[in-house]
């Protein structure tokens, strides 16, 4: 089985992906929060920090790209492959309003008949093999077997699917359903995505499709990032976490942006470990570094005991 750390916007910045591949093993692919190329066909310089050559990030990673433009798509593809990666993932799914609004993401799921053009002009011209993360529809599960038909015509590295629709966001229950009918029927390789929390829901998806060779996680190892080597252990999460902070007031040039992204990572892990609510609505009122260290360093001590 292989493990992939789902990309999240804000969350899993190559700072993240650094540290977490540092302190917690087990993550066979880290795949990156999308880019969003544009006419200007160049890359800011903070999409160029996010973005080195492949063989100086020290393990695998994958970079998405959120477009409804083929010549965008092949642009991206191209600087890619210059950069010495791999391959190249496609975002047909995420469900954000404002992507949304711009035809992107899973708004390409509403035009079958425009998704399958974009996918034959950039699968007939890409310089990468092309993996696709995908939702089941927009509003209907109803509307999943015929886009399964489209992505059957073309070669995809790998078929990601989080078996949602748009209109459930991240909530709601996973329709495995669905994601049972891509596995007999799907052309590609599949990959799954959505609500694996814990080793256990790991091995019981194993046990369910032994023949899906890759499982996405993305909030379950926020919530738990040493989940595949056994659990987090409170002593290693401790030293992640001051090893974020550091990076993070280098990276932001000051506490209030570090403490802002931070806050947005202990949101996932707070409710890991009862009777931690108080420190955790102190935590997020707080904008003073020394009273966020303060309120980790007790957090911490309570859950050693």
């Amino acid at each position: 089985m292989h493990y992939y750390f789902a990309p999240m916007e804000g969350l899993t910045d190559r700072v993240f992906r650094r540290l977490h591949h540092q302190f917690f093993p087990g993550v066979d692919r880290y795949y990156m929060p999308f880019f969003s190329p544009t006419i200007h066909r160049q890359l800011t310089a903070r999409e160029q920090l996010e973005l080195p050559k492949a063989d100086s990030v020290g393990f695998s990673a994958i970079p998405q790209v959120l477009t409804k433009v083929p010549e965008d798509f092949l642009w991206m593809a191209q600087v890619c492959q210059d950069l010495g990666y791999p391959e190249i993932n496609l975002n047909v799914g995420c469900p954000s309003g404002t992507v949304v609004a711009k035809g992107k993401g899973s708004s390409m799921l509403k035009d079958l008949a425009s998704l399958d053009q974009f996918l034959e002009q950039i699968f007939e011209n890409s310089p990468l093999p092309i993996s696709v993360k995908t939702r089941i529809g927009m509003e209907s599960a109803e509307e999943f077997p015929a886009i399964l038909e489209i992505y059957n015509r073309y070669p995809i590295r790998e078929l990601i699917i989080h078996p949602r629709l748009r209109s459930q966001f991240y909530s709601g229950k996973v329709d495995m359903d669905a994601f049972s009918y891509a596995v007999e029927n799907s052309a590609n390789p599949l990959c799954y995505n959505g609500d694996i929390r814990s080793l256990d829901d790991v091995r019981m998806f194993q046990a369910r499709y032994p023949q899906v060779p890759s499982i996405m996680i993305g909030r379950g190892l926020l919530a738990d990032p040493g989940m595949l080597s056994g659990g987090t252990n409170i002593d290693k999460l401790e030293a992640f976490m001051d090893a974020l902070l550091q990076s993070y007031l280098q990276e932001f040039g000051g506490s209030r942006n570090a403490m802002f992204r931070l806050k947005e990572h202990w949101s996932y892990l707070f409710p890991r470990y009862p009777g931690c609510e108080k420190l955790w609505k102190q935590l997020r009122k707080t904008t003073d570094l020394s009273q966020y260290q303060t309120i980790t360093r007790e957090f911490f001590a309570r859950v050693r005991g």
